[in-house]
């Protein structure tokens, strides 16, 4: 894993490649799927969450066209951190966002292929998927839920 080290001027540097950083090289270091772990450079305490933050921000900020997160979407997440029992948000986004992305892959390479099967043929594939994926995670959800009534947690 590349260890990105964050000094206090701010400052962002690469202990593979030996040289500084931006948010923009980590961005291009997450679209080419490379693992990295920033750290503060003194303590040692891992940075990464704040930084991937930052780079959707950056993102969000950039493009006003291309902005994911509306603004009542932002302050619904704001609510589930001050839920007595926050949702496991965390897992179902994650998921959810793993499907869209094998889900657009897919397509493209079907359109790639050439069409073998009719559009309706296609798009009923892609549902029973879609039902086969969201069967297992709530499925997942209810044997996690399972778990904690019977350790006794509330």
């Amino acid at each position: 894993m590349r260890v990105i080290r964050k000094y206090a001027n701010r400052r962002l540097y690469d202990t593979e490649q030996s040289r500084y950083v931006t948010l923009e090289d980590l961005r291009g270091l997450i679209l080419d799927e490379v693992p990295f772990r920033v750290e503060d450079a003194k303590s040692g305490e891992d940075l990464t969450r704040t930084i991937l933050l930052s780079i959707i921000i950056e993102q969000e900020q950039a493009d006003g066209d291309a902005q994911v997160f509306s603004n009542d979407l932002l302050a619904q997440f704001i609510r589930v951190y001050d839920m007595t029992q926050p949702l496991p948000l965390s897992r179902y986004l994650e998921q959810g966002t793993k499907l869209m992305l094998e889900q657009q892959q897919r397509v493209q390479d079907q359109w790639q292929q050439a069409i073998r099967h009719t559009p309706l043929e296609f798009m009923r594939e892609l549902a029973e998927e879609n039902m086969k994926f969201w069967q297992k995670t709530i499925n997942q959800a209810d044997s996690s839920d399972e778990d904690d009534k019977g350790s006794g947690k509330p």
